[in-house]
């Protein structure tokens, strides 16, 4: 049994999600500890990365390089499992309630898999290999772990799309964001046919970083537009959510949601064009990533943020999830504007990705603030809940603003310390904005999993209308 709560009206329409009632709700939320985990386990590692840097201290750790280590688990922890952990929780409650048993089964794959990749770091063994999307440890565990992790989620996807719900004679607004998820399905399984094609393909000589960057290169690309169409339907929900009315009817928004799945099948072009490693290969798949999802996103911003400034007074549950959602399209837009001021290799592109990046994260924070009630918890709320999301996204928008700003300096990525070489005031201020806007974003980080874990500590009784508040 599900209850729909989404309705159109005179002045627009608010966008509101099919939630069960049933077997499928506990599956949700063992997702959704598996995501709260994952952040834990980056938290825990980022401490780990300012530990590495400390003399003396350092020595102390298991790796001598443990600062590279440290990273890869951080990044794949926050980035990685975070949003495919968030994927499915959004997944469970939209398919059918059919084949349960490979939900869990697909649960337990990629919840062991994080368990072996957080560890692994502290076996002391394999060399840290920083490659583009999925960063890469070669001990053994990190690769049973990951393995274990892609095992899962190709059971998740699979599952997803074989039980995934029509939108329905009728089209409105439950069904259009139903039909945004099962596009963020199929774009995910897109990912892993490229990281199986490119794992078959790639030429055995290569080793190291060349290997991987290969490797994650094609599925990486493939896996940004499934975490674009999670962020275009987080946007509308919480929207919804608030009581907005937006602009956009069910129709236009599954216009949207095609427009941003569309480019991501140039990658079976890509890989049957040419070699995986040519030049071609990867300039049509950066091609594509840069086009796609473009046209759907300025649209959908804006009819959010409309809508939202034309409503009243919100209730106090209400407010976490306007501050979420408002912040997750200004780290998004930031990070979208610089990406087009982009030339050479230096730290405007790494300010790009952060901005995106963090955009989905913020969206998908707001998501969590939202379902916790249907899976019985506490609604989230009061000024700590509504200035996390600010706070987190505030420190981050001063941190890409400082990496812009060093950029524009000739101040190279991927390198630290006196690697970096800053030699003008104007560098070395870029780079101070940067690393007190990444402390700003530390906190907000932690006071988001403070939040949650507070409410989720807090019971309450489950509830089905995700759509507006009255």
């Amino acid at each position: 049994m599900s209850v729909r709560s989404d309705r159109a009206t005179g002045g627009g329409t608010i966008y509101g999600l099919s939630v069960p009632t049933d077997a499928r709700l506990a599956l949700a939320r063992g997702w959704l500890w598996l995501g709260m985990a994952a952040l834990v386990g980056s938290g825990l590692f980022s401490i780990l990365l300012v530990v590495s840097r400390t003399p003396g201290v350092n020595r102390l750790l298991p790796a001598a390089d443990f600062f590279h280590v440290a990273l890869v688990a951080h990044v794949d922890l926050s980035v990685l499992v975070w949003f495919v952990a968030l994927a499915g929780m959004l997944w469970s409650l939209n398919a059918a309630p059919r084949a349960l048993g490979w939900a869990w089964a697909a649960l337990a794959l990629a919840g062991a898999g994080t368990v072996a990749m957080a560890l692994a770091p502290f076996t002391g063994a394999g060399q840290a290999i920083m490659a583009n999307y999925i960063p890469m440890l070669t001990a053994p565990l990190f690769v049973i772990g990951l393995l274990l992790f892609g095992a899962g989620s190709a059971l998740l996807v699979g599952r997803t799309l074989l039980q995934a719900r029509g939108t329905g004679a009728r089209l409105d607004a439950a069904g259009a964001l139903g039909f945004g998820l099962n596009a963020a399905a199929v774009a995910t399984a897109v990912a892993l046919l490229a990281f199986a094609w490119s794992w078959v393909v790639v030429p055995t000589s290569l080793e190291g970083k060349a290997y991987y960057e290969i490797l994650f290169w094609g599925g990486g690309h493939a896996l940004q537009f499934t975490w674009t169409l999670l962020m275009l339907v987080a946007w509308l929900w919480l929207s919804g959510a608030c009581g907005a009315k937006l602009p956009l009817s069910p129709r236009v928004a599954v216009l949207m949601f095609w427009l941003a799945l569309a480019a991501v099948f140039a990658t079976p072009v890509a890989y049957l064009a040419y070699d995986v490693a040519s030049v071609e290969h990867r300039a049509i798949l950066t091609w594509a990533m840069r086009l796609g999802g473009g046209p759907a996103i300025l649209p959908v911003a804006l009819a959010a943020v409309v809508g939202l400034l034309a409503t009243g007074p919100l209730p106090a549950p209400a407010r976490p999830w306007r501050a979420a959602l408002l912040s997750s399209v200004l780290l998004f837009g930031a990070g979208g504007l610089i990406g087009v001021f982009i030339t050479g290799s230096n730290v405007r592109i790494p300010a790009h990705y952060h901005g995106c990046i963090v955009g989905v994260t913020l969206a998908l924070m707001g998501v969590v603030y939202r379902v916790l009630p249907a899976l019985g918890h506490a609604a989230p709320q009061g000024r700590l809940a509504t200035a996390q999301p600010w706070i987190y996204g505030i420190g981050q928008l001063m941190h890409i603003v400082g990496l812009v700003w060093s950029g524009g300096y000739g101040v190279q990525r991927k390198v630290a310390g006196a690697g970096q070489v800053l030699r003008s005031g104007g560098e070395i201020a870029g780079m101070g904005l940067m690393g007190l806007g990444g402390a700003i974003a530390i906190v907000g980080g932690l006071l988001f999993v403070v939040v949650v874990l507070r409410a989720m500590r807090g019971a309450g009784a489950p509830s089905a209308a995700l759509g507006a508040v009255h």
